[in-house]
C-alpha cells in the first residue's frame, strides 16, 4: 500500500511541471503583450504601429477587398484591402464607386479618375477608354497622375497644342495640287482631331479578357468612346481555361462546402486576432520587417499567395485552351467595336522575362527569384499570345490594331518593373509613347483631308 501511494505521488510530481508549463505559456504571452503595449505607449508610436499591417504599407492599399451587398467583407476572405470591389452579375466584380486612398482615387462611375465621366459627352471631348487588369490600372503607382492613362492623356493634349502653335509642321487639311508641294505636304504628320482628349482608366485589377469583354459591352459603349485601348494577356495565362473570367475568389468553393467555409472563417478570425496583437505587430515592425515575395506582389490585387509558376498552364493542351479563350474574347471585342465604328487597339502587356537586355539589379533579383521553370513557361505563353494577336490583326486590318509589348523595354536602361508585371512611372511613360504613336496614326482620330489623297 505504501509503494502504491509513493508511485501515485511520483506520477503527480511528473504531471505538475508539465501542467505548470502549459499554464505558464498563455500567462507569459499576456505579460509580453502588456509589456509591448506599455513600451509602445511610452515611445509614442501607438498610431504608427496601429497602421502597420505586417507588410509594406502600399501593399494593403492596392489589395482588393470584396464586399457583399451590405458593403461588408465576405466571411472567409481577407478584409485587409483598401480597394473595395463588389460582385457584378455581368462583370464578375467591379470597383466600388466614390472611394479614395493616399495613392488612388476611384470616381463616381468606378473608374480610376479624379473627375466624373458623364454619359453625355461634352461637345469638344474626345474619349479614349483604357481597359485591362492591374498593369493597366497602375498597381503600385503613387497617384492617378503617374498611371499610363494619365500620361497618355497628357501626351495627346500636348500634340493638339503643338498643332495649334506650329501648324506648318503638320499636314494641311487643304492639300496642294502642285505635285512637289503635294509630296512635301504628305511627308508631314497628319493633324489629329482638335478637342480635349480624355483617356479614362477603366482597368480593374485582376481582370482577364472575359471580364473586359463584358465590361466593354455593358459599361463602356454607352459612354460613346472615340477609341478603346485594351492591354492584357497575363491574367489569361494564369486563369484556368474552365473559368470565363476572374470572379470573387473562392466564392463557388464556399457555396459548395459549408463546413470548409466555417473552418476558413474561424481560422481567419483567429489569425487576425493574433496578428493584431501589439506583440506580433511590434516584432514584425521593428525586428522582422517581412518582405513580400515576387509572386505575392504580382498577385497582390487578388491576394493570392501561391507561386506564379503554379498558376501557369501545366501542359500544352491547357495552354492552348487558355490562349483560345483569349483569342475568342478579343475577336468578339473587335466585332463589337467594328459595329459601333470605334477603333480598337489590343496590346499584349509587358512582362519581366521580356527584359532580355539591361535589367537593373532590382529587376535581376526579381528574375532570379522567379526561376527558370517560370521563365520557360511564361515565354511559351507569350509566344502563343503573339500568334493569337497576329491572327486577330490579319482578320481585322481596318478596325483593330494589335501591339506586342513583351520586349518593349529591351533597350531601356532604367528600372521599369516593380515585380513580374507591374510598372514604374518610367515604364508607364514608355508605354504611353507607344500608344500615342499608334493612336495618332488612326484615321478616325485624324482631321481628314479636303480631298482624297492621290
Amino acid at each position: 500500500m505504501f509503494k502504491s501511494s509513493f508511485n501515485t505521488y511520483r506520477k503527480r510530481q511528473r504531471r505538475l511541471p508539465i501542467l505548470a508549463i502549459v499554464m505558464a505559456i498563455p500567462v507569459a504571452l499576456i505579460l509580453l503583450e502588456l509589456l509591448a503595449r506599455f513600451f509602445v505607449g511610452v515611445s509614442g508610436k501607438s498610431t504608427e504601429l496601429a497602421a502597420y499591417e505586417g507588410e509594406p504599407a502600399n501593399a494593403n492599399v492596392y489589395r482588393l477587398k470584396f464586399l457583399n451587398k451590405n458593403k461588408q467583407p465576405y466571411d472567409g476572405l481577407s478584409d485587409r484591402g483598401k480597394l473595395a470591389a463588389q460582385r457584378s452579375i455581368a462583370l464578375g466584380y467591379r470597383l466600388v464607386p466614390g472611394q479614395q486612398s493616399n495613392l488612388w482615387r476611384i470616381n463616381e462611375q468606378g473608374f480610376r479618375e479624379d473627375r466624373p465621366v458623364p454619359l453625355s459627352k461634352p461637345k469638344d471631348e474626345i474619349r479614349i477608354f483604357l481597359l485591362g487588369g492591374s498593369t493597366a490600372f497602375g498597381q503600385w503607382n503613387p497617384s492617378n497622375q503617374s498611371t499610363l492613362a494619365h500620361k497618355l492623356e497628357v501626351r495627346l493634349n500636348e500634340r493638339v497644342a503643338q498643332q495649334k502653335n506650329s501648324p506648318e509642321k503638320y499636314r494641311p487639311q487643304e492639300l496642294p495640287f502642285y505635285k512637289p508641294d503635294l509630296r512635301k505636304a504628305l511627308a508631314l504628320p497628319p493633324k489629329m482631331r482638335e478637342g480635349n482628349y480624355r483617356v479614362i482608366n477603366a482597368a480593374v485589377p485582376g481582370y482577364a479578357s472575359g471580364n473586359e469583354l463584358a465590361q466593354l459591352a455593358v459599361e463602356i459603349l454607352p459612354y460613346s468612346p472615340d477609341a478603346i485601348v485594351v492591354m492584357d494577356g497575363y491574367t489569361d495565362l494564369i486563369l484556368p481555361s474552365n473559368s470565363q473570367g476572374m470572379d470573387i475568389p473562392r466564392a463557388e468553393e464556399f457555396l459548395s462546402k459549408a463546413s470548409g467555409h466555417f473552418w476558413t472563417v474561424l481560422s481567419q478570425r483567429l489569425d487576425r486576432a493574433i496578428a493584431d496583437t501589439y506583440l506580433v505587430r511590434a516584432t514584425q515592425y521593428w525586428l522582422l520587417r517581412p518582405q513580400l515575395s515576387v509572386s505575392r506582389l504580382t498577385l497582390m490585387a487578388i491576394d493570392d499567395t501561391s507561386p506564379l509558376d503554379q498558376h501557369l498552364a501545366p501542359d500544352s493542351a491547357e495552354l492552348e485552351r487558355r490562349v483560345a479563350r483569349y483569342r475568342l474574347y478579343h475577336q468578339q471585342m473587335v466585332r463589337l467595336t467594328a459595329g459601333a465604328g470605334i477603333p480598337l487597339v489590343i496590346a499584349i502587356q509587358p512582362e519581366i522575362t521580356g527584359r532580355a537586355k539591361l535589367p537593373t539589379k532590382e529587376e535581376q533579383a526579381i528574375l532570379d527569384e522567379l526561376g527558370g521553370v517560370y521563365k520557360k513557361q511564361i515565354q511559351l505563353g507569350y509566344t502563343e499570345l503573339a500568334q493569337a494577336i497576329q491572327e486577330i490583326q490579319k482578320a481585322s486590318p481596318k478596325n483593330a490594331k494589335t501591339l506586342n509589348f513583351y520586349n518593349v523595354y529591351e533597350n531601356v536602361p532604367d528600372r521599369v518593373f516593380l515585380d513580374a508585371i507591374h510598372l514604374t512611372e518610367k515604364g508607364n511613360s514608355v508605354l504611353s509613347e507607344s500608344f500615342y504613336q499608334t493612336l495618332t496614326a488612326l484615321p478616325k482620330l485624324q482631321i481628314p483631308p479636303s480631298r482624297p489623297i492621290p
